[in-house]
């Protein structure tokens, strides 16, 4: 059985989603961002699994779900921090972000009987998902992070180590209000389609609200 990693941000105002700010105000953009981190944990945890594990930055709260091991991320760059989330496993390890809520318990549901590794693309260059039958730390170490060859760099340094690697399929990360957008129109039903449509309903009713007033 797989150990299942969810790496995250406690979801706090300033601290996460910043460049979904503007148009969402940071306290809005922390809703969504833990909007978004409830579905991604509600995935892991319908997924079949040895163990899930939260490696955060910040303390848990009522949006943490039983059934996980919490786990502090260690400082440094992402590259460092992926690198000791997996060196905290042993045996099969899959890895994903909360930036991904459309996620699905399918998707995390793999294999490593004819693979060392899964990659899970992104949209934006990066990756959403990355597993390893054996966690080598230094596989990570020295990638580059948060650039658009991310996961080009991250996939090839997967090759050169000789690691037979299978694909996930592609998603796109949320990180602007478009993305927010088409990830709520391919996750309709999930916690952060809903609460994307609170805060349009509420922009909404502000605005009429003030049209009201200047009349």
């Amino acid at each position: 059985m797989t150990t299942l990693l969810v790496i995250a941000k406690a979801p706090l105002p300033g601290r996460v989603k910043t460049r979904l700010s503007p148009p969402f105000t940071p306290h809005e953009a922390a809703r969504l961002a833990e909007a978004a981190l409830v579905d991604s944990l509600r995935a892991v945890a319908a997924a079949p699994a040895r163990r899930r594990v939260l490696v955060l930055d910040g303390a848990p709260g009522p949006w943490l779900p039983s059934g996980y091991d919490v786990v502090p991320q260690c400082s440094g760059g992402l590259d460092e921090r992926l690198a000791a989330a997996f060196a905290g496993c042993s045996g099969p390890a899959l890895l994903i972000g909360m930036d991904t809520p459309q996620v699905t318990p399918e998707l995390l549901t793999v294999d490593f009987a004819d693979c060392d590794a899964w990659f899970g693309p992104a949209d934006d260059g990066g990756f959403w998902a990355l597993g390893l039958a054996d966690p080598e730390p230094e596989l990570l170490r020295g990638v580059p992070m948060s650039t658009s060859a991310t996961g080009a760099v991250q996939r090839a340094r997967l090759v050169a180590a000789g690691l037979r690697v299978r694909d996930l399929p592609r998603l796109r990360d949320v990180d602007t209000a478009a993305d927010a957008v088409a990830v709520a129109g391919a996750a309709p039903h999930g916690r952060f389609a809903a609460e994307l449509a609170r805060l349009e309903a509420e922009a909404e009713s502000e605005s009429e609200a003030e049209a009201v007033v200047g009349r």
